[in-house]
């Protein structure tokens, strides 16, 4: 491979002097040299040069979905799960559009994906030619930054600055738009070294002093912690300060990751979809503190503001693009999430007095008790629903964390079962769970593959309802061409369990008067027959009728150590 720093084609050499090459051999030397090992796609003819180029470049492997949506939600996964920037390869405008969806669910997710597309020659831009559209206007609104090369001189620099931007605070995916004449032009320009950034800013130490002096008067403090917690390794960081402050601790309504141990008694839950119950669900607290993410997605509409009346709301981010965005701040600091939790957690002790220290170990023996309660009041929950069938949510859940291992990794798309799933396990940290953002349906069968990919060592479950599965089912033939060792559990209730549930909040919202049957939610007529579905892609599976054999069956898929699908009947909306 043949990099140069990325100046050095504007540095005054004379790039006649130079090697010329095919725009091609750029593109793929900018992959390598930005650290790209896998590229996620479904392939196409424009996109024959980077195919082609494939047999060159054996450090990069070509992760084959036959749907567009399910690469880049495999591509998005894979970067949240590594770290790593990656690329999705989609192909021209009908293709670009099927992975729309989930190039939302990765801007949202704040995944650093480098997301390309092959275009139609540009000399036949002025003729519309067979599968050309604007491209760059249709990925514009889902992605940070999105741009057609034009000439193969350009290719290097456009991809230095994508990797650039892919990975600036806050992270998120990039589209660049690849004319298949474009790629075949030769250039002088090589690919670039990558820039060699450090971003990992120290928060302000007034700032710091700001939010500690604020803490010190707080009585029932919050934190609200969001997914870049769990990316900057900073969930014992978090901890610390919990433990140092007596607060509670809750997620954001959808998450990706689990920034904090769900076991530890400071521990609440994730936040509901609207403003109102958020208020409520908070209570008497007097100073909330939002940590690395976007606050708040809400459902729906509700009068009034998220923190209760009369609270101190502080703010930490990364980036100030999200500090105070959708809030009034009475203090907020940018700084690396780990970096900053801990100064503030260092300059707490060294200001705290005995009083505030005292206050705090009550709160935290306070906030033990109140788990107690709670998992006490859940146990009766699975206890009363333990023999209904076909089989609760609570017990599926509850039979699912007995069959797995301890090292499972689980990707969610449960949809309604989600909060049961959250009580049946424990997350210890960044690894043990990853999530769809955005609320689009169907990145998590497809995600999946891009955790394992990112996680070969551990056992990757998803589980998923089933209505979001057949959003993605391609993802089954993804994970048997590849020798992908996941379990696929797919929650069969045969509806659309969260759309009713939508619905009765929208009659009571809306005062809609209705109350009639609901209308095309239900996924009968015929039955869906996933045993079948995953046999037709090459996936062994099961379908489970009672609880009981719940637990025996996903042990036995976990250690088949290939591809495997338990499909599991489960009660539907009561």
């Amino acid at each position: 491979m043949r990099c140069r720093p990325a100046d050095d084609a504007q540095n005054g050499s004379n790039p006649i002097e130079r090697e010329r090459m095919r725009g091609r051999r750029v593109l793929m030397e900018s992959f390598v040299s930005h650290g790209v090992r896998h590229i996620f796609g479904n392939p196409g003819t424009t996109e024959t040069p980077l195919l082609d180029s494939l047999p060159a470049f054996p450090q990069l492997d070509y992760i084959m979905a036959l749907h567009e949506g399910v690469a880049v939600s495999a591509a998005s996964f894979y970067a949240q799960a590594s770290g790593r920037v990656t690329v999705a390869n989609l192909h021209v405008a009908p293709g670009l559009g099927n992975g729309i969806g989930s190039l939302y669910g990765a801007l949202k997710a704040g995944s650093p994906v480098v997301a390309t597309a092959g275009q139609q020659d540009t000399r036949m831009r002025l003729n519309n030619p067979l599968l050309g559209h604007d491209l760059v206007a249709m990925a514009a609104p889902v992605t940070k930054w999105s741009v057609q090369i034009e000439r193969a001189d350009e290719i290097a620099p456009i991809m230095r600055r994508a990797f650039k931007v892919a990975t600036d605070a806050p992270q998120g995916p990039v589209f660049v738009s690849l004319p298949i004449d474009v790629l075949e032009q030769e250039t002088a320009v090589d690919a670039s070294a990558p820039d060699r950034l450090w971003r990992a800013t120290r928060p302000d130490p007034v700032g710091i002093d700001a939010l500690v002096a604020l803490l010190l008067k707080a009585n029932n403090p919050a934190i609200i912690a969001g997914d870049d917690v769990a990316r900057s390794g900073g969930e014992q960081a978090l901890v610390a300060l919990v433990e140092a402050i007596g607060a509670t601790v809750w997620f954001e309504g959808l998450r990706h990751h689990a920034p904090f141990p769900t076991s530890h008694p400071s521990y609440r839950q994730s936040l509901p979809g609207d403003a109102r119950q958020v208020r409520k669900a908070l209570g008497e607290t007097d100073l909330v503190l939002l940590v690395g993410g976007p606050f708040f997605e809400d459902i729906w509409f509700a009068p009034g503001g998220h923190i209760p009346d009369g609270a101190s709301l502080l703010q930490i981010e990364a980036s100030a693009e999200r500090l105070a965005l959708n809030n009034r701040l009475d203090a907020g600091i940018v700084g690396d999430i780990a970096i900053s939790i801990s100064a503030l957690t260092d300059a707490l002790h060294a200001k705290a007095g005995a009083d505030f220290k005292q206050a705090a170990q009550n709160r935290n023996a306070r906030l033990g008790e109140v788990q107690a309660k709670e998992k006490e009041a859940y146990r009766a929950r699975v206890e009363k629903s333990w023999n209904r069938e076909p089989s609760s949510m609570p017990r599926v859940t509850a039979e699912l964390r007995r069959g797995l291992p301890d090292n499972v990794v689980i990707v969610d798309e449960s949809i309604t079962a989600s909060l049961d799933l959250a009580r049946a396990f424990d997350y210890r940290g960044f690894g043990d769970y990853f999530g769809g953002r955005g609320g689009g349906i169907g990145q998590g069968l497809a995600g999946a593959i891009g955790v394992k990919v990112a996680m070969p060592d551990r056992p990757v479950v998803a589980i998923s309802g089933d209505g979001s599965a057949m959003y993605a089912i391609q993802a089954l033939w993804t994970a048997a061409h590849h020798r992908l060792a996941i379990v696929f559990v797919v929650l069969a209730n045969r509806e659309y369990r969260i759309l009713k549930h939508n619905v009765d909040v929208w009659r009571q919202n809306f005062e809609a008067g209705t109350q009639h049957p609901y209308q095309n939610m239900d996924i009968t007529g015929p039955a869906l027959d996933f045993v079948h579905l995953a046999a037709g892609m090459g996936v062994e599976a099961v379908r489970v009728e009672k609880a009981d054999d719940i637990a025996g069956t996903v042990a036995k898929a976990v250690a088949a150590q290939r591809p495997y699908l338990v499909e599991i009947a489960i009660e539907g909306k009561r």
